[in-house]
């Protein structure tokens, strides 16, 4: 076995020795999009069918309050890959293909000299029309030495890729456009009334994904060069299409009903926005209609886990599992019907706590924190595994030194999240016990929620009397200096 104990219980994660050298791991960064962190069995939630990502959680450890840099898609991803703040980095919204000179941790690992791969959805440049080929200079930019990209679902609407390449030499692509188009278009089902995709299961995205995955893995692969491999999947973003064995694991009775309590103290502008425009006027929802809503998006996390499943088998056959780390999180997650709400764009726990795990090399003890941290803090743990140069001015930290001991309740003293267009940006900084979210430019306090005894978001506190101390506190002394490089004069 490639491994060595490193304390009680605990698997040693820098490395193993091979035929007389010393060899580094390999990493896999499984990146699921717009999925909500208490949705699986090992969250806790009993409905919830995800056997894989289960196993691995069991072999590994697990974040509870791990935070979205935001709760946008191209945003977060955009600090993934760079490990800066939004305001740092500044793709408040859309992408911009100009930040992969700057810096990108795929890159320093890639110095380190790992073989580096991504398949599946980037969101690093606008979508549009072209194909995904088109950018391969630009995933080359940013450190990905072998690319397979696809777009997520409804951008491939317009956007080829290798994906639908393969629906059209199928006969699918036609199928798969028209399925999808009736579901954007504006008089779309309402989302407890979606049909199944009307591909063949093989055919789902997410199930050619992990086949990208599988593929990947046969052509790099090397004895003498350790690898890190992002899988990014298109789900469980809707639409929630899984095919109809999936919807049909779940009994929409069993759902537990979307958080629908009143709610007290002023409404955000950002939730009001949401509210009005939504597409879906959530408070004409009945109780079964909720929980059918519900059972969509769970079947579609199952066929994730499924994904992540084939991802771990291809792993298991090639004799890779004892020198890899495997790490899980997601961009953002979906507030299901939480507050009134679908996807995401506010600073919810539905929408901003994300899943984060981690299964060292060979296993090791099961293990759960509820230390406060943030996806920066997975790229410089994903670093520090590799050996890697430290990005600049980055608020990660790495959480190997926890990993390869004992896990802490205690990691960040306070996380950001940002979100917005300028001049309307707003931020949120997430404490122990507290959140509390300002408009960026004027630093108008918008929410405080006290964390430890209104986890469901039913209080705003923000104008109460009794807290006025605590939110100037918070604001002076947390929030304000992790912003101080913020520079809103141009707004």
């Amino acid at each position: 076995m490639c491994h060595g104990m490193a304390g009680p219980g605990r698997i040693r994660t820098t490395g193993c020795r091979a035929s007389g050298r010393m060899t580094r791991p390999n990493i896999v960064f499984i990146f699921s999009d717009q999925q909500r962190a208490d949705t699986m069995g090992y969250a806790g939630d009993e409905v919830a069918i995800t056997p894989h990502l289960d196993r691995l959680a069991l072999e590994g450890s697990v974040f509870r309050r791990c935070l979205a840099s935001s709760p946008v898609c191209m945003t977060t991803r955009a600090s993934v890959m760079t490990g800066l703040q939004v305001h740092q980095h500044g793709v408040w919204a859309f992408a911009d293909p100009g930040i992969r000179f700057g810096q990108s941790h795929v890159r320093n690992i890639q110095s380190a000299g790992y073989r580096t791969g991504v398949v599946g959805k980037t969101h690093l440049w606008r979508h549009g029309g072209g194909h995904a080929s088109d950018h391969l200079e630009e995933m080359a930019d940013w450190g990905f030495d072998d690319a397979r990209e696809t777009t997520g679902p409804s951008e491939s609407v317009d956007t080829d890729s290798i994906y639908t390449d393969y629906l059209a030499e199928n006969g699918l692509l036609a199928t798969h456009r028209n399925y999808l188009n009736l579901y954007l278009n504006s008089q779309r089902p309402l989302p407890w009334e979606l049909p199944s995709s009307q591909l063949p299961t093989e055919a789902h995205l997410d199930m050619f994904i992990a086949s990208l995955a599988e593929d990947w893995l046969r052509d790099n692969v090397s004895e003498s060069q350790p690898f890190y491999l992002q899988v990014n999947f298109g789900g469980p973003h809707d639409p929630w299409d899984s095919p109809p064995e999936y919807r049909r694991m779940y009994n929409a009775d069993h759902m537990v009903p979307s958080i629908g309590a009143e709610q007290s103290g002023p409404v955000s502008p950002l939730v009001s926005l949401l509210r009005e425009h939504a597409p879906a006027k959530l408070d004409q929802m009945s109780r079964a209609e909720n929980q059918v809503m519900k059972a969509k998006y769970y079947a579609k996390v199952t066929l994730i886990d499924d994904c992540v499943g084939r991802v771990i088998e291809a792993l298991e056959s090639k004799g890779l599992m004892g020198n890899t780390w495997i790490v899980f999180s997601s961009d953002h997650g979906e507030m299901l019907g939480d507050h009134g709400l679908l996807a995401k764009k506010n600073f919810y726990e539905g929408a901003v706590n994300v899943p984060c795990l981690f299964r060292p090399p060979g296993g090791g003890e099961t293990q759960q924190s509820r230390a406060l941290m943030s996806h920066l803090d997975i790229v410089a743990t994903l670093i520090d595994i590799a050996g890697a140069p430290e990005l600049i001015k980055s608020d990660g930290r790495s959480l190997l030194p926890m990993l390869d001991d004992r896990l802490q309740d205690t990691h960040q003293a306070a996380v950001l999240s940002e979100l917005g267009l300028p001049p309307s940006v707003y931020t949120m900084v997430r404490t122990d016990r507290y959140k509390l979210s300002i408009d960026a430019r004027s630093r108008a306090a918008i929410d405080l929620y006290d964390m430890q005894d209104d986890p469901d978001e039913l209080r705003n506190l923000v104008n109460e009397l009794d807290y006025q101390l605590i939110k100037s506190d918070l604001i002076e002394n947390m929030l304000n200096p992790m912003i101080s490089d913020l520079d809103t004069s141009a707004w």
